[in-house]
Order: C-alpha cells, then structure tokens, then sequence
C-alpha cells in the first residue's frame, strides 16, 4: 500500500470500492460531508475546458496531465505548497456561468458518490477578479447547487447541500462574508468558516466578525488544528465559539503517550477533554492530513494517521474529504481506506455518520431525519 493508500481518484470519474470483506459497494452506502471544498473539487476536465475557452493558461494542456500534474504539488509535504494548488482551479472560477456550471458538477459527483447531505465549503471573496460581487458569486453558486440537487431528486438519488461561506484569515473581509452568512442564512447559506494559514493568522483577530455571528447565533467551524497546534484550536473554541473543528487532528498535542510494551496509555490534558467530552466534531480529512504532514508526531502515511487513536478514545471523528482534485479522493476511497488500514466493519462507518449528521449545521428536526435515514438505510 502506498503512503496514501488505495488508488487514488478523479473527480468526474465514476469508481467503485468494495468494503472489505463484504460484497458492499461503499458508493452504495448514504453519507455525510461536511468537510469538502468548492475550488478543492473542481473536474480537471472542466478546468481544462472553462481556461482554453478563454485563452487562461494553466500548466497542462489535457485533464490527464493536468490531474497530474496537481496531484504531484498537493503531495509537496506541506499546506503552503499545497493550497498553491488552488491557484489553478480560481482561475476558472471567476465568472457566475463557471461558478454555477462547477456548482452542479461538484453536487453531480457527490451524488454518485452517495452523499445525501452536504456543506460545500468556498471563500466569495476569492471570486471577484472579473467583476463579480460576493453576491453574485453566492447566488450562482446556489444555483448550481439546486439545479444538480433538483436532477438528483428527479432520478430518485436525494442529496441535500448547503453552503458554508469561508472567510480567509490573513485577509480583512471576514466581516463582510459574516454578514453575508447572515442575510444569505436560510437560502442556501448553513454557517460559516475561516480557511487559509492557520500560522501567524490567530482567530482573535477576526473578533468583529465572530461578535456579529454571535449577535445572529450562526453556526461556525474552523479550520484548526492541521497546520498549527493546541493555540489554534483554543482560538477556534474561545475566540471563534467554533462548534466543529476542521480536521483538528492537532488536537493530538494535548495527548502524554506512555507505551507499556502491551498497550498504549494515553493522558488527556484539558483541552482535549473538553473537546471530547462536549462531542466537537472532528472534521478528519485522512488522504489530506498524509498530504501536509498534519501528524508528523506519529508518522507519514495513512497507516500511521491518529483518526484510530482519536476514534478509539471517544472523539467525535467524522470522515471527510478536503479537497477531491488535489488528493485525488471521494468520500467512498476515504472509508474503504480506513477500513482497509485500520479493520473497520459498516457499523464504525454507520457511526461516524450518525455523529456527522449530528453536527450538521441545520435545525435539529432536519438531523433527526438524517439519522433516522442512515439508520434505516445501513440496517438493510
């Protein structure tokens, strides 16, 4: 098995994997993503396409090379390296004809992926270089996002998506994006995040924004605790009131290992207890995590991620994909690879959907639906 483990993927294909030791297709099973990013998934055949049209030059001139040749950067080791990635796929991602056609596409393949319910994460202030308004860019969003949404209803594959409006942290728009959420909430809109380098970029400095969310109680996760440590995450509790953690794997500083020789013995010092014990939702991206070196603690490959340690311990660990282009993943390879590594049955995959619907940023009835779905669903 490589690094990253099994076959990587394409968006815009159409793979099948067999969870082990059973004849089920894991496409087949309902899922949850709550961790999956617009311009992270976009078909390099829809790249390619949308930047010859209008003369955009990108590095590779056909959807295989270009697959290629952003796979080959994503796996640099490290997230600045990595997220220059996204410079290619915001280059086609500009006007709301692109946005709404990669919209659909994105929600097309979640389908076949079988995710019933999704939060499609974006940043509308990475979309402006051609002349359009956040608005503009959020409305054509929504509207890829329903027209793949309505199609998939129609042939009988139900899927539910909201959007999640990401400010970038080491920018100065996070107030204009929150009160976004809060006037786009409830049309499409479910929350808010803040992306980009966690480094030098701490939560406390985006502290206008995060009083506005309060004052309109919106629901927020935020990415912390992949490129940074246990500071990244308290911002992300205490500054950011942050009810999911994107990836969090980091989270894993606050552990004291002792080894016995037979078994592992694990100390939890304050923060991560709490973040266990008020069951905050770990936004796990594995292949991602291999991708920038997020556990460089416990090693380098998939075999050594700590999503068993965290899973094991109690946490509320949910299975996500990040970015589908640059990883070259679906949230199908991303359960048969855990299965596959780390001996999972369908009932540790039935429970980590039940804890992602759980903490999916709608209305409790909406999650009580999804769970009574899931649980209908898995025990046919």
């Amino acid at each position: 098995m490589s690094r990253i483990g099994l076959p990587q993927v394409t968006p815009g294909d159409r793979p099948t994997h067999v969870f082990p030791g059973t004849d089920v297709i894991v496409e087949s099973l309902p899922k949850i993503s709550l961790h999956d990013h617009l311009d992270g998934g976009v078909r390099p055949s829809t790249i390619v396409d949308l930047a010859t049209a209008v003369g955009i030059e990108i590095p590779a001139t056909t959807p295989v090379e270009l697959n290629e040749w952003v796979r080959a950067n994503a796996d640099s080791g490290n997230l600045v390296d990595y997220l220059a990635t996204f410079e290619v796929t915001l280059s086609v991602m500009q006007t709301a004809d692109n946005l709404e056609r990669i919209a659909r596409e994105f929600v097309e393949d979640l389908i076949a992926d079988g995710v019933v319910y999704a939060e499609v994460r974006w940043a509308p202030e990475l979309h402006l270089t051609a002349g359009l308004t956040m608005r503009d860019a959020i409305d054509a969003v929504q509207r890829g996002i329903e027209s793949a949404a309505d199609a998939g209803r129609s042939e009988g594959n139900a899927i539910q998506v909201r959007q999640l409006l990401c400010a970038m942290r080491q920018a100065n728009n996070a107030d204009a994006v929150a009160d976004l959420v809060i006037e786009y909430r409830g049309r499409g809109v479910a929350g808010f995040d803040i992306a980009g380098p966690e480094i030098g970029f701490p939560v406390s400095r985006l502290a206008t924004a995060f009083a506005k969310l309060d004052a309109a109680w919106v629901p927020r996760t935020i990415h912390a605790g992949e490129a940074d440590g246990l500071d990244s995450i308290d911002g992300a509790l205490l500054d950011g009131r942050a009810l999911r953690l994107g990836h969090g794997v980091r989270i894993t500083d606050d552990f004291t290992i002792t080894d016995s020789g037979s078994a592992q013995h694990v100390v939890m010092g304050a923060l991560a207890e709490w973040v266990r014990d008020r069951r905050v939702a770990l936004e796990i991206c594995p292949t991602s995590n291999v991708h920038t070196n997020s556990f460089t603690r416990f090693g380098e490959t998939i075999e050594t991620h700590p999503f068993d340690l965290l899973y094991q311990l109690g946490f509320a660990v949910t299975v996500n994909t990040d970015n589908r282009l640059m990883s070259g993943t679906s949230l199908s390879r991303e359960i048969a690879n855990l299965a596959e590594v780390f001996g999972y049955s369908l009932d540790d995959v039935l429970e980590w959907q039940l804890t992602a619907a759980r903490s999916a940023f709608v209305p409790v009835e909406d999650r009580d639906d999804l769970v009574e779905f899931i649980l209908d669903a898995y025990s046919r």
